[in-house]
């Protein structure tokens, strides 16, 4: 299946090439541009265009790489392990309190998914790198239930990135990268007439 734009979206010769590129070569498609200039809406775009389930990650400040993978949640359990009215069988068992992140969500994925992973630049600087292995194999351990996750099928992977900071050079050299340029006029025009039809040109 190829990436040929759709009735809600005007894409650039270019950058259907990079979605298809990426597809099919099996690497992230990194996407750099203004606010505003549809890096968000493309994933979303191409999912539907492709009918593949959409799985989103919001990057924010205090977003850690773990957190996409999973999470123990040792609070809760250590809580529910002081109450009388909980099952004891439920504490012992550990992966009753594990939170299973967007990363674990798409590789155990019984059809394969478009991930996003949106605005990367807002982490911090490590943020990237600690994905790196985890990106590269389709694969993570889980070391409270010693168990290791593994893809079943390779998400198509989009990370957009509004340029506030310079991504690792490690992670680039991975990545396919196209940048969404502000719309010229007859793109413009495009997306008017696309998202507008009831309008009429003068």
């Amino acid at each position: 299946m190829k990436f040929q734009g759709s009735d809600s979206y005007v894409a650039t010769p270019d950058l259907m090439l990079a979605v298809n590129a990426a597809a099919t070569l099996k690497r992230p498609l990194l996407i750099k541009g203004e606010p505003g200039t549809g890096k968000t809406m493309l994933a979303e775009e191409v999912a539907a265009a492709l009918g593949m389930p959409l799985l989103q990650w919001h990057i924010k400040s205090t977003t850690k790489a773990q957190q996409g993978l999973y999470e123990y949640d040792a609070v809760s359990r250590l809580r529910d392990s002081q109450l009388s009215d909980v099952d004891a069988g439920r504490v012992k068992d550990i992966r009753n309190y594990i939170i299973k992140g967007v990363l674990w969500q798409a590789f155990t994925s019984e059809q394969p998914v478009v991930l996003l992973i949106d605005e990367i630049d807002k982490a911090d600087i490590e943020f990237p790198n600690d994905l790196l292995r985890e990106l590269d194999r389709m694969e993570f351990y889980v070391y409270e239930t010693r168990e290791l996750v593994k893809a079943l099928h390779r998400p198509l992977v989009f990370i957009t990135s509004n340029n506030e900071k310079e991504l690792p050079d490690a992670f680039l050299r991975r990545c396919f990268f196209h940048y969404i340029k502000f719309p010229d006029a007859a793109t413009l025009t495009s997306s008017v007439d696309v998202h507008f039809p009831e309008l009429k040109k003068e």
